[in-house]
């Protein structure tokens, strides 16, 4: 288990963010308060992995707009990169340029890393569902992609249905 389960909890509220998408508007954790908001974080644009779990959060878009939850992207690449992203792909889905890690840092995903015997700070590939009253329903770290978007949509469609 990655060390933020200790930084952040479920039933928490989630930490307020504003941050620019790939069209250089501002966009904040209060723009989503009547709907669920998952919150992906991950490491670079372009990668395989990162082209993998964006590509099936563009796939399942419609599923998570039927249930009224928006997904955002959070990454430290540039608008630019987000935008050429968002175009090689055809990406639906909004993606926030975190170049200062302001909000990768105030939900715990930029940690220490270790590649090939060397450490550095990266991005540690995270999601987080976020309630409509802007609570924490639940979190995901240390993410592998393949699967991962069904497994968040399921999860979703868990908690609608219980309440």
């Amino acid at each position: 288990m990655s060390q933020f389960s200790s930084i952040l909890k479920i039933g928490e509220k989630a930490p307020s963010f504003g941050a620019t998408n790939q069209d250089g508007d501002l966009v904040q954790l209060e723009d989503f308060q009547s709907n669920w908001l998952v919150l992906y974080f991950y490491p670079k644009d372009d990668t395989p992995g990162c082209t993998v779990e964006a590509k099936d959060f563009s796939e399942y878009s419609p599923q998570f707009d039927a249930l009224e939850a928006k997904i955002l992207g959070v990454s430290p690449d540039s608008e630019k990169s987000h935008c050429k992203f968002i175009n090689k792909h055809n990406l639906s889905i909004q993606l926030l340029s975190d170049y200062e890690h302001q909000v990768c840092f105030s939900y715990g995903v930029w940690q220490l890393k270790k590649f090939m015997g060397k450490e550095y700070m990266g991005v540690v590939r995270s999601t987080f569902l976020i309630a409509p009253d802007g609570t924490l329903s639940h979190i995901w770290s240390n993410v592998r992609t393949k699967g991962h978007a069904e497994k968040v949509l399921s999860k979703l469609q868990q908690l609608l249905a219980a309440a």
